[in-house]
């Protein structure tokens, strides 16, 4: 009977021995779950809802070191790469409302203020012309920026796209310099031009127009009377490069870095005279082609552009620019 008595206390023991240490096993397997997998992913879910309602300031801390990381930790890093491009997209996206905002409101408000005074009876015919002229300047340079607002758009959704032909890139850069003569002659600026007699490339060439008019229209701009401008063009074996040097104001190393960001206008004397567009309409239309745009200038002696074109784009863009047509 004691025999008995004690073999059925062993069991109970062993059993119960075995009971806790199963318990202890889901107790603790439980935890670790809670506290590497459930706990994590609630703080990722309130990230992501964060997100949503447009919280780009969120970051959620990887659970190890680098060397020892998991697919969470990856998974987290991507999630906090995403949320800090959103972040910016936003912030570019606001910026640029508020750019676009401002460049709207001041010519409206000079067609307003100068609609006015026309219709006061006091004015003379001479101050009726003067104002009527400003209405038109104010109206011509909201044009302007609506129309480089939606070119600037397009170009940078891919809804324009490079529709290539072979032709004369000299021809093209001479008959560019024409449109400037008469501006250039009225602020008594030197202009040089060192092209070769023919130079083909293959590219867009109404789109690589608004590159050369930009540039010699911000030269033109920056130069004060008196002044210089160069445009040289040379040949390479696969590129072309084109340079568009002044002796205008030049700028420092932070304006450098933003001159080709939008409505970005590092002289604010000039900003009646153009909306900060330009370059960020150059930028891309080289990017479609390819090409590169680099700057170097010196604060009070001049500003140098330095243009690289490919002479041939690649297979891509050449069959991209056959199935698309361009609308500006």
């Amino acid at each position: 009977m004691d025999y008995q008595n004690i073999s059925a206390i062993h069991r109970v023991l062993i059993i119960g021995f075995w009971f806790l240490c199963a318990s202890v096993f889901t107790y603790l397997t439980l935890r670790q779950i809670n506290y590497r997998y459930e706990k994590p992913m609630k703080a990722f879910a309130k990230a992501t809802n964060q997100v949503a309602n447009g919280d780009f300031s969120v970051y959620v801390p990887p659970l190890h070191t680098a060397d020892k990381m998991d697919y969470l930790d990856y998974m987290f890093l991507d999630f906090n790469k995403m949320v800090e491009e959103l972040g910016s997209i936003e912030t570019l996206k606001t910026d640029f409302i508020s750019n676009v905002s401002h460049e709207i409101k001041t010519p409206i408000a000079v067609i307003q203020n100068y609609a006015e005074l026309l219709q006061k009876e006091s004015a003379s015919e001479v101050q009726c012309l003067e104002y009527a002229k400003s209405i038109e300047e104010a109206a011509k340079r909201l044009s302007n920026l609506i129309t480089n607002i939606l070119k600037l758009n397009k170009l940078e959704n891919q809804k324009i796209k490079p529709e290539v032909f072979e032709y004369d890139i000299c021809r093209q850069l001479s008959e560019s310099v024409i449109q400037f003569v008469e501006v250039l002659e009225q602020k008594n600026i030197e202009f040089d031009a060192d092209l070769e007699d023919r130079a083909i490339i293959l590219a867009d060439e109404t789109l690589l127009e608004l590159v050369w008019n930009n540039l010699l229209s911000n030269a033109i701009k920056f130069t004060e009377p008196g002044g210089a401008i160069s445009l040289k063009q040379s040949s390479l074996e696969d590129s072309i490069l084109v340079t568009v040097t002044d002796t205008g104001c030049g700028m420092n190393e932070d304006s450098m870095k933003h001159i080709f960001d939008k409505f970005y206008q590092g002289d604010t004397s000039h900003s009646k005279e153009g909306n900060g567009l330009g370059l960020a309409l150059t930028l891309r239309v080289l990017q479609l082609h390819e090409g590169t745009i680099k700057v170097n200038s010196i604060p009070g002696r001049g500003t140098s552009f330095t243009v690289t074109l490919p002479v041939f784009l690649s297979d891509k863009v050449e069959e991209e620019s056959l199935q698309e047509d361009i609308y500006l």
